[in-house]
């Protein structure tokens, strides 16, 4: 293999390394979740989610919301996390194809672990009191929780593309 690339065909060269993978999704607070509606299209909105050690991925809503009759529906679903908007800049991602389960709203040992859980991941910095406030909130009656698992990833680390891009004019592409 040479130094430089010659192209950007083969972007799978560039594969996010699994210890990167893991702190991004550490790092990152929001991902695309895309499901698929009554008509066989593609949908995707933006989620907070909260990464756990064993790989999966959890959110919530309300269950009114369209992705989750259609979870219920068609339990095959992907997540997009990407490095945009984090200390690392943009360019880093993995997509995931999974299977998300809809847990039973009704179910407390879930959301007695996940509501606290997850209002640190997104409000720790802030206070404990926003993190109660923020559980508090989420306990709605209607609120579900759903787990992703995922069973297939993509991975890609634009900085390796970068750095096999050569320089223009002497300046550097990283």
């Amino acid at each position: 293999m040479t130094k430089y690339a010659e192209d950007y065909e083969d972007v799978t060269q560039y594969p996010l390394d699994p210890d990167r993978e893991a702190q991004l999704r550490r790092m990152q607070k929001e991902c695309t979740f895309i499901w698929t509606n009554k008509s066989g299209e593609p949908v995707g909105v933006i989620m907070s989610y909260l990464d756990t050690e064993d790989g999966r991925l959890w959110l919530t809503g309300a269950e009114q919301r369209a992705r989750f009759p259609a979870v219920k529906r068609d339990p095959r679903t992907c997540v997009v996390i990407t490095s945009a908007g984090t200390e690392w800049g943009a360019g880093k991602t993995v997509t995931y194809k999974g299977i998300s389960v809809i847990h039973d709203k009704a179910n407390r040992q879930i959301k007695d672990w996940f509501y606290p859980t997850f209002a640190r991941k997104l409000y720790g910095h802030v206070s404990e009191a926003r993190v109660q406030q923020f559980v508090q909130f989420l306990d709605s009656p209607a609120r579900v929780v759903m787990e992703f698992i995922p069973t297939k990833k993509i991975v890609y680390d634009g900085d390796k593309m970068a750095k096999a891009t050569p320089a223009v004019d002497g300046v550097s592409n990283r």
